[in-house]
């Protein structure tokens, strides 16, 4: 297959603010004067940084570490209350109150609402999980327990993951969120050979294709992954948030992960109950359309965090907790920032320092910035071009080297 027909990013041409935008140049190995492709600059230049964590650490005020339980609870209970009053609201869309061609507006727009308020609360949940709500563990893990459940999330399990993909960010063998995958896994030819690419990869990378497994992605994604770790580590067997038996869990944590399966188990029963004494429809329009827009935004978030050109990736040989920390991306959500309490815009400050609490990490992201320089990563390209810019760049990485880049 003539590799005129298959695309290849050849060089960072230009920046924009502190990143370089890759351009695509279609490539003839028939024609020597077409461009060859070669390593963007950034990768060709990159050096692993050697910042030690106290070094990082001791750049950031202490008291910007410290946990506020009280505090966390008043932002809970606004968040609470946004729920609580959308709900509220909503109860009127199809009363006689409402001209019936007002409600084709009005329960979209409660349901983008309602789903990015309760993302806000799945993140106080996440705060939870990292044990950065409070400084009682047993407060934290009780709230996040109840808050996940309602959202369909098994707690302790996600908690348990989630933790490992903190602890080993960045790793290509023992990171559990958004893993690369390498040529050979995606079935490319070596790369002195790709061009012979296959039919079906080339479809695949077509913008139709890739429109609509984006649309998968953010419809199913977190369920998909939360169910069969679709995106994470492959494994043999059944790997799932809801088998304690699945290779990213402890024998000690069987128990919570049994249940954080009850938990779901019976917030579904619950929904299911509500379903035939009131009706599906009502149950469909007051919680699962909201639902399904928080695990887009989950979806999308952890995406564009941890997927990105400019972003390594690295092997057992050239990985340290640092270098991984670094692995992710501050992102300008816009208006959301605030209501998805800057779990956007301040993570890599919480990937260094997950028990720091959010309104802390986002105080402390401009001390980090003026530490690490060039190592530290801010993109405020709108998120849908982002996505689709870093959907159709971010295929694959090498089978070889310490260091990869898609």
């Amino acid at each position: 297959m003539a590799r005129s027909l298959h695309k290849h990013a050849v060089a960072a041409a230009c920046v924009e603010g502190s990143r370089p935008i890759i351009i695509m140049a279609r490539q003839n190995p028939q024609d020597p004067k077409a461009p060859q492709p070669s390593k963007p600059k950034y990768e060709r230049d990159y050096k692993p940084p050697t910042f030690t964590i106290k070094e990082i650490r001791d750049s950031i005020p202490a008291h910007l570490f410290e946990r506020n339980g009280w505090l966390a609870t008043a932002y809970l209970c606004k968040d609470l209350a946004m729920a609580f009053s959308l709900f509220f609201l909503a109860s009127y869309i199809d009363s006689p109150f409402l001209p019936s061609y007002l409600r084709y507006i009005a329960w979209p727009a409660y349901w983008f609402a309602q789903g990015v308020v309760l993302t806000g609360i799945w993140v106080v949940a996440h705060e939870c999980g990292h044990q950065a709500y409070s400084n009682v563990k047993a407060v934290n893990n009780t709230v996040g327990f109840i808050l996940h459940s309602l959202l369909l999330v098994p707690y302790h399990s996600w908690r348990f993951s989630h933790s490992a993909h903190h602890k080993a960010t960045g790793h290509m063998t023992r990171d559990q969120v958004f893993v690369p995958r390498s040529r050979s896994e995606k079935g490319y030819p070596p790369a002195d050979n790709d061009h012979n690419i296959s039919v079906s990869h080339l479809v695949g990378e077509s913008p139709l294709m890739s429109l609509a497994c984006i649309v998968g992605m953010l419809l199913l994604g977190w369920p998909l992954y939360l169910f069969s770790n679709v995106s994470g580590q492959r494994y043999s067997g059944w790997a799932s948030h809801f088998n304690a038996h699945s290779p990213f869990f402890l024998a000690d944590q069987r128990l919570d992960v049994h249940l954080s399966t009850l938990g779901v188990l019976v917030v579904g029963g619950g929904l299911t109950y509500l379903a035939k004494m009131l009706s599906f429809a009502t149950i469909f329009k007051f919680y699962v359309v909201p639902y399904l827009f928080v695990n887009l935004w989950l979806t999308l978030i952890t995406f564009l965090q941890h997927t990105d050109p400019v972003l390594p990736h690295y092997r057992e040989k050239e990985w340290n907790f640092q270098r991984g920390a670094l692995c992710t991306v501050d992102r300008s959500f816009g208006p959301l920032n605030s209501m998805f309490h800057h779990i956007t815009d301040s993570h890599v400050a919480h990937h260094f320092f997950s028990t720091m609490p959010y309104w802390n990490a986002l105080k402390a992201t401009p001390y980090l910035k003026a530490k690490l320089g060039e190592y530290y990563i801010r993109d405020d390209t709108p998120f849908p071009i982002a996505l689709w810019r870093n959907w159709r760049a971010c295929q694959f990485v090498e089978d070889t080297g310490d260091v990869l880049f898609y």
